[in-house]
């Protein structure tokens, strides 16, 4: 599988205009994958309404780039994202506005989804989601092109172009999914699989400038000067994370793709179209603080044992009163429904909650912290 990997400086227009024409052209050419007159959805992580610079979201300059290059080559484009919280035209105009992501369409042409209905589909290639619930808006374009953030997760490790294609998942759905698959290696398996139903021609990473730490959106901004894209966003995902410094044992989705035999765990069946990894000198990734610690707890152990592991070895959100303006964005996010409201303030209640991190996840002040007992550090899980 062929992955190129380039060197960006910085979000320079015209510096990546040349930079994904010519990494999409030594992955075959444009025809390859667009065809004049095709609907093309371009997929960005879009998770909640912040600005560039705060690197949680997909750069407006990298999709400006991606979608005049589309145009170029015959495409009509739509820009289309369903971020956490409730999938509305309200919402959604926020998060356009505010990401840069309303100034590319009116700059470029191009359009931003406005369909909010979804639909049940079947995926036959899903290992434990063969039917799923998409938004509607992949029924109305012919391809979709994602367009990922280069980030470390709280709840997952890594997050990148496998997990960006989740962001087709309607919002609240994706709450119901959390809640009904909490364990971390089955919540891996559904990523993947939501991937396998999207189909993506194409997948793109904004490495420029990354975010590690206490991701996908409390986390530190990191510079890191890559430019990727790829068929596969499978293959894609495996060389972003060799790039930061992540193994598959560090990162559930990588394990269970090398365990599904989708991508080889020694990168022996991808070919390196431009410079190889060896050309970047790029520092390791410092991971979240919930990295290491246990997923989940065996239901079979005995509720003292349960209850000491919760209070002592694993990681949990903690709400910073400081921070919190009492929005409540975090309980509506709360798949578990734990989180709740008390004078103002938002508060939980530990013994269900099942380490998603969605509260931290989409927090809008950083109010919500990744606590880390001692115990957990002393033993290095």
């Amino acid at each position: 599988m062929q992955v190129s990997l380039r060197y960006c400086e910085d979000y320079d227009f015209d510096r990546l205009i040349t930079i994904i024409d010519e990494s999409v052209k030594n992955l075959g050419g444009w025809e390859k994958y667009i065809h004049p007159g095709d609907r093309v959805l371009v997929k960005p992580n879009l998770l909640t309404k912040k600005k560039p610079e705060e690197a949680i979201t997909t750069n407006p300059v990298f999709i400006k780039a991606l979608v005049v290059l589309l145009i170029e080559n015959g495409a009509s484009v739509v820009i289309g994202d369903s971020p956490g919280g409730p999938f509305t035209n309200v919402l959604l105009t926020g998060v356009y506005r505010a990401t840069g992501m309303e100034a590319v369409a009116n700059e470029t042409g191009a359009v931003l989804n406005r369909n909010f209905g979804s639909f049940v589909a079947n995926n036959p290639r899903g290992a434990i989601m063969k039917k799923l619930t998409m938004t509607d808006m992949i029924n109305d374009v012919d391809k979709v092109i994602c367009v990922a953030k280069l980030k470390t997760h709280a709840m997952m490790v890594y997050t990148g172009a496998v997990k960006n294609m989740f962001g087709l998942v309607p919002g609240v759905t994706k709450a119901e999914y959390h809640l009904n698959m909490p364990d971390y290696e089955n919540f891996a398996d559904a990523l993947i699989d939501t991937c396998l139903a999207c189909e993506p021609v194409l997948s793109f990473i904004d490495g420029i400038v990354g975010m590690e730490g206490d991701g996908p959106a409390a986390g530190v901004p990191i510079h890191t000067g890559a430019v990727m894209a790829s068929p596969s966003p499978y293959h894609l995902d495996l060389v972003a994370c060799k790039l930061i410094g992540l193994t598959p044992n560090d990162v559930p989705m990588l394990r269970k793709m090398i365990d599904r035999g989708m991508v080889d765990e020694a990168m022996l069946d991808i070919e390196f179209t431009c410079e190889r990894l060896i050309n970047f000198d790029v520092r390791p990734y410092t991971t979240p603080k919930s990295a290491g610690t246990l997923s989940s707890i065996d239901q079979s152990f005995p509720k003292f044992l349960k209850n000491f592991i919760t209070r002592h070895i694993q990681t949990r959100p903690v709400f910073r009163d400081s921070l919190c303006n009492g929005c409540a964005i975090c309980k509506e996010a709360c798949p578990v429904d734990i989180v709740k409201m008390k004078n103002g303030k938002a508060t939980v209640d530990y013994k269900d909650c099942i380490r998603c991190y969605c509260c931290q996840e989409l927090c809008p002040r950083r109010a919500v912290a990744i606590y880390r007992p001692t115990l957990s550090k002393l033993l290095r899980l």
